[in-house]
């Protein structure tokens, strides 16, 4: 058998941790499969101190995790540590100096620097891979690179986070609001002490770039995912999708196209949608991710899975560097960066479809001619109208509006919102969620 692949481990956190069980337990069967032996070297974290469930004096230790890139008994660097820039970047960068391979699950450092990476990569002549940097141990970005080469994407979208998916899916189920399920996902470590990341959306837009990036071959535009979260989901607006015959889903959906002057164009949002009941990502329920990718010969395809955890990353990590072991290097997405294009951002408002509308109002007369008013006078044509209930703002009785449209333009219901901005009808900006069409 051939001389081991040597990595390094910056990050002893869940997933680094998971890691080093997962090469510990199976090491036999990865040697069989990855044609050698695959052992740790060297490890970095914060903590050196701390009880991490392994024996880490069995490893050499950096306390300058940068340092990993430059030791001579390195073949290749495992960055678990997290964040678009510091010392992660600074580590990336130092490991393909050295002419190093770095695997990542480091999501938001490939949202935006993913081609300065993959072009140092490609000039060093090895390999960047970062399976674990979305949907967990779904190996979606493998099945887009490989499976589904020869089909040209024109959509891909899905379920990006696991703890959005969590709280929808739980407020579903119990008919509680956002704010207490929140603090049940913090209790049971699906959500961090500050959620923010995770459900304003952006974990989800870091995914959707990546995967962008490779279904297209377009070059990662993290700065062109428009984003909204989850934060103003009512349990109202859950039972009112649920009557209505969908299920309510943040979604990340990505789509080219081509424009009148025959220049492609790129939509990317991150944007909850009524998901009907029907379609297969009504039923991902709790912390679990699921993508769907459609070409033009494959046809539709989904993938399904644990989006996190040490285990499920981990195995995604495991397998990038197997690939590694083989000599698998290629180009990081798929296509070499000089040749990924720039595609321009399409232009949201020509798309067409159905849309779901609440509105928080003052109970009084005419608040109600007063939104059918501008929804005429902008074009949107109304399939139903319904009150559905009152809640308390600020000491104040307010009642909820819900509203669903016919197919028809974004930009009519763009303008709708633009007359009855400043409304004193208004008790807040209305909640727009788009319908997801097959």
């Amino acid at each position: 058998m051939s001389e081991p692949l040597r990595i390094a481990l910056a990050g002893l956190g869940t997933v680094g941790g998971g890691v080093v069980r997962l090469i510990e337990a199976n090491a036999a069967l990865i040697a069989r499969r990855a044609g050698r032996p695959i052992i740790i070297t060297a490890i970095s974290a914060r903590n050196r101190g701390r009880n991490r469930g392994f024996d880490t004096t069995r490893y050499a230790w950096e306390d300058d995790m940068v340092i990993l890139g430059e030791r001579d008994d390195v073949d290749v660097v495992v960055e678990l540590v997290g964040g678009a820039d510091g010392p992660a970047l600074a580590l990336a960068r130092t490991t393909f100096d050295a002419g190093k391979a770095l695997v990542t699950a480091n999501k938001a450092m490939i949202a935006h620097h993913g081609i300065e990476l993959a072009t140092r990569a490609e000039a060093a002549h090895t390999a960047l891979k970062f399976e674990a940097a979305v949907a967990g141990g779904i190996p979606v970005i493998k099945a887009l690179k490989e499976g589904a080469a020869a089909n040209r994407l024109h959509r891909v979208y899905g379920i990006l986070n696991g703890t959005c998916n969590y709280i929808l899916s739980t407020m579903e189920d119990t008919g509680r609001d956002f704010a207490a399920v929140l603090d049940e996902a913090q209790q049971k470590g699906f959500a961090e002490s500050d959620p923010s990341f995770d459900i304003d959306g952006i974990d989800a837009a870091h995914k959707l770039a990546i995967l962008s990036s490779i279904a297209f071959g377009t070059a990662v535009d993290f700065a062109a995912v428009t984003v909204t979260g989850i934060r103003r989901v009512l349990a109202a607006d859950i039972a009112q999708a649920d009557a209505l015959g969908y299920a309510i889903r943040l979604i990340g959906m990505a789509q080219v196209s081509t424009d009148a002057h025959g220049q492609r164009r790129l939509f990317q949002r991150v944007h909850p949608h009524l998901v009907p009941r029907d379609h297969p990502l009504a039923h991902v329920d709790g912390a679990t991710n699921a993508v769907v990718a459609e070409g033009d010969y494959v046809g539709r395809l989904l993938f399904q899975g644990a989006g996190a955890g040490d285990g499920p990353t981990a195995s995604a990590v495991v397998a990038d560097l197997i690939d590694i072991a083989r000599g698998d290097i290629g180009a990081p997405f798929s296509i070499p960066a000089a040749e990924l294009e720039h595609a321009a951002p399409a232009d949201a408002g020509l798309r067409s479809g159905k849309a779901y509308m609440r509105f928080t109002v003052a109970d009084r007369p005419g608040t109600l001619a007063e939104i059918a008013a501008a929804m005429r006078d902008a074009g949107v044509s109304i399939e139903s109208l319904i009150q559905t209930g009152r809640i308390d703002v600020a000491g104040e009785t307010r009642a909820l509006v819900s509203l669903v449209t016919h197919d028809g333009p974004e930009a009519a219901i763009a303008e709708a919102l633009r007359l009855l901005d400043g409304s004193p009808s208004l008790a807040e900006p209305p909640l727009v969620m788009h319908i997801l069409a097959d």
